[in-house]
């Protein structure tokens, strides 16, 4: 027992006895400050109201004595030793060693956070307090909105990237985030979200929750240093320079295409026009066709009868009759010729109708277009119903050219058939008018002589007429055929120019679309890089100068972090008794208990 309190004896002189032996005191030195480091820790209720922040100070002393800081305390606490600091105002004096000097300065709740933080919670869709909801089950899903608290400093707003994150136990069901990241964390699910500078941001986590605890938000906020490496964005400048030029080349292509389409239905229109005419010229001929060949027919029997009559007389017979012969012959010769001026109508209209259809078919084009190739207009990205136009088109034209190469020999047979038909009329109307003539002649005389000559060139007159008859008999049963073929042909190219003009009309679209996204794509690679520097002027805040939280006044701050943190939601345990709180020991009873 002696030995004891020969101790405590001892320790009592230890701390007493040096400062009876100190020498006097010397006047406070001014100390050297190199940078400082601020952490600012605010605690938020459940629903983000603030509840409580403090600053942890982080001092670099260069020079050892006495150093002056800035900051609106309501009060300090030295976190490094016991040596004392004076507060005046925002003026913070202390006398600190050298090395790294921490202390923690405590600020009001009226203090302003660069962020306004709201948090809500919906169980089973209806909204609910924070305070009611320990313990609950059901669908619970957690919104927090960060927004820019005007009454705070911009400059942290602006600069400053928010690491939000939430931890959920693994027993709640189907969490999800749909901007978040979700992570294993031992027992817990992780949810992290980032909130880049100057955004605002409403972020939302959803779970299946039962005997619900939360240990709160938890929102750490740096100054934004994301590593943005513009190296590259020349090749995707460059990348989207040859996307925009491969659009002006389709744009171009279309445009061609579009007045070929034009040129192509043109043609059509021309064609059927041609083929129009040439249809009605086809149909007046058959239509006259039957007339032509019974007028052709009794002029076979006139001619037959007459070379009968004549060769049948004798040398008394009367003469009487044949006074009226002249005159029909001149009659018959003149229908002919009339005949023969129509056919000569006939072939000049068949000759420009069938130069025209000619022309027009020969104007389509006659390479093929693979499937492939349709496929990627189809991929290009055109409208489907333009592709489909053009397709069907393309197929009706080459059906059409084909059509027109296998019946184009018979085209072109009509054409000298009517010309040769013409001159073979206008021989024998010329052949009558001789006849007549002479016959006249003969009469005037009254002289026999010249009858049996005028017999000889009648007989001669039937069997010419005779074979010209069975070839236009024969002639006019093709003119049928042909102008019942050529209807269907007709009805294929009015189609014809009906697909193009659809084609016409769809291309026009098409190129106005071409021409629409060329447009909006020719300075693309400029908006581009454009939007490349906003994004990096807007995210790459390299160059941002740290200012301090606390007080405009402080210099050399190298550093300042926000940590904030809303409370829990737990469930309350029922204590059977409460324990009687402990009595405050005084400094001497501390000091003693290090000893025991």
């Amino acid at each position: 027992m002696r030995k004891k309190q020969v101790r405590y004896t001892a320790l009592a002189a230890m701390v007493f006895l040096p400062s009876f032996l100190s020498q006097p005191a010397l006047a406070a030195t001014e100390g050297n400050v190199t940078s400082k480091d601020e952490v600012i820790y605010a605690t938020l209720n459940a629903s983000g109201n603030l509840d409580n922040i403090y600053v942890v100070n982080t001092l670099e002393v260069e020079k050892a004595g006495e150093i002056l800081d800035y900051g609106k305390y309501s009060s300090v606490k030295n976190l490094t030793d016991l040596a004392e600091i004076n507060q005046d105002g925002q003026k913070i004096e202390m006398e600190a060693p050298e090395g790294k000097f921490y202390y923690q300065g405590n600020m009001d709740k009226e203090t302003e956070l660069p962020w306004n933080v709201n948090v809500s919670y919906l169980l089973d869709g209806k909204e609910v307090k924070a305070d009611e909801l320990a313990g609950k089950h059901g669908h619970l899903e957690i919104s927090v909105e960060i927004t820019e608290n005007e009454e705070g400093d911009a400059a942290f707003y602006e600069n400053y990237l928010l690491q939000v994150s939430l931890a959920m136990p693994n027993t709640y069901r189907d969490i999800e985030a749909p901007d978040g990241m979700v992570a294993n964390a031992g027992k817990n699910k992780q949810i992290t979200f980032t909130v880049m500078p100057g955004e605002e941001e409403t972020l939302s986590v959803e779970a299946n929750v039962e005997d619900f605890e939360f240990n709160g938000v938890e929102i750490a906020a740096v100054p934004s240093t994301l590593p943005i490496d513009a190296s590259g964005t020349g090749s995707m400048t460059e990348d989207m320079s040859e996307l925009s030029s491969a659009i002006k080349e389709l744009n171009d292509g279309v445009a061609e295409l579009e007045t070929g389409v034009a040129e192509l239905h043109n043609g059509s229109a021309g064609l059927q026009d041609g083929s129009a005419q040439y249809k009605n010229g086809m149909s007046e001929l058959n239509g006259s066709s039957a007339g032509l060949v019974n007028g052709s027919a009794s002029i076979r029997d006139a001619l037959a009868g007459i070379n009968q009559s004549l060769s049948g007389q004798s040398a008394d017979m009367d003469l009487s009759s044949l006074s009226e012969l002249p005159a029909g012959l001149k009659g018959l010769a003149g229908g002919l010729t009339e005949v023969s001026a129509g056919l000569n109508a006939l072939q000049e209209n068949y000759a420009g109708a069938y130069a025209a259809l000619a022309g027009a078919i020969n104007e389509i084009p006659a390479g093929q277009v693979s499937e492939d190739q349709i496929a990627e207009l189809y991929d290009s990205g055109a409208d489907p119903a333009v592709v489909d136009q053009l397709a069907a088109s393309y197929a009706a034209a080459q059906k059409v050219k084909a059509t027109y190469g296998q019946v184009q020999e018979a085209f072109a047979a009509v054409e000298p058939a009517l010309t040769e038909l013409s001159g073979s009329v206008s021989t024998i109307s010329g052949q009558l008018t001789k006849t007549a003539d002479s016959i006249s002649a003969s009469l005037k005389e009254t002289d026999m002589s010249g009858l049996a000559e005028l017999q000889k060139g009648i007989a001669s007159l039937s069997a010419e007429y005779g074979e010209f008859h069975s070839g236009l008999a024969g002639y006019t049963n093709g003119v049928g055929n042909l102008a019942s073929s050529y209807s269907e042909l007709h009805s294929g190219i009015v189609d014809l120019t009906g697909g193009t003009n659809e084609l016409k009309n769809g291309v026009g679209d098409l190129h106005d679309g071409t021409a629409q996204l060329f447009k909006e794509t020719k300075d693309l690679p400029a908006q581009m890089q454009e939007e490349i520097d906003k994004m990096i002027s807007e995210y790459d805040k390299s160059d941002f100068e740290p200012v301090s939280f606390v007080s405009s006044e402080n210099e050399n701050v190298t550093s300042v972090q926000f940590v904030i943190k809303t409370e829990s939601i737990e469930i309350e345990e029922q204590e059977e008794k409460k324990a009687e709180p402990e009595k405050e020991k005084g400094f001497w009873e501390l000091f003693m208990d290090l000893f025991k």
